[in-house]
């Protein structure tokens, strides 16, 4: 059976920062930018509400149809200064969130420094399923469903795993590590993938 897949909009921005909220709780970058459980659970939300806002207003959230999973995309176009939190953002960025956590700020400006500039390409920012129903496809579907529209329109795609054990899955997707990781001092790394645009698939 496929997944339905719909465009969020702006009613449906509570439930995308609930969404988010939970399926990043124990996420290690998470951890590391809101170290303590108490902490997280109190102040998470915010980060995931600003990056919301952003995608809504700049960018595509595909959400499936049960409200399970969603994905934050951004087009990005060729010489950006850096990814949709560019460095120069990044104050304020920390002063929307959490005006006296310093790693608000600094993760915001390690992603800008390490994003692509010099290609078009869409951005998967966030993909998150709500935990009962990971491991079920939920977030290949989705990212298939945005790959797929890549492909027609000849647009490679970038995206920053937070976890070692997703990189099988972009793999499977089509992504290749960069060979670089992202480093987060004292703290997890990342690891940025680049997936160049496939021919002969989806419509004509």
């Amino acid at each position: 059976m496929g997944v339905g897949i719909r465009s969020a909009g702006q009613g449906d921005r509570a439930s995308v920062v609930r969404l988010l909220d939970e399926a990043f709780q124990d996420d290690p970058v998470s951890g590391w930018v809101f170290p303590g459980e108490e902490y997280r659970r109190t102040t998470h939300h915010r980060l995931m509400a600003a990056f919301t806002d952003t995608v809504l207003e700049e960018g595509r959230i595909d959400v499936t149809e049960d409200g399970t999973a969603c994905a934050l995309w951004l087009s990005i176009p060729a010489a950006a200064p850096g990814g949709p939190d560019d460095a120069d953002d990044a104050a304020r960025l920390r002063e929307a969130v959490d005006p006296a956590n310093a790693r608000v700020e600094e993760i915001a400006r390690l992603m800008a420094d390490f994003h692509p500039t010099d290609r078009a390409h869409e951005y998967l920012w966030m993909i998150g399923v709500t935990p009962a129903r990971q491991g079920e496809g939920l977030g290949s579907a989705l990212v298939q469903h945005a790959l797929d529209h890549c492909d027609r329109e000849g647009l490679p795609a970038y995206l920053e795993a937070s976890s070692e054990r997703s990189i099988p899955l972009y793999e499977r997707l089509g992504f290749t590590l960069t060979g670089r990781t992202l480093d987060l001092p004292d703290g997890p790394r990342m690891w940025p993938m680049w997936r160049e645009p496939r021919t002969g698939r989806g419509r004509p």
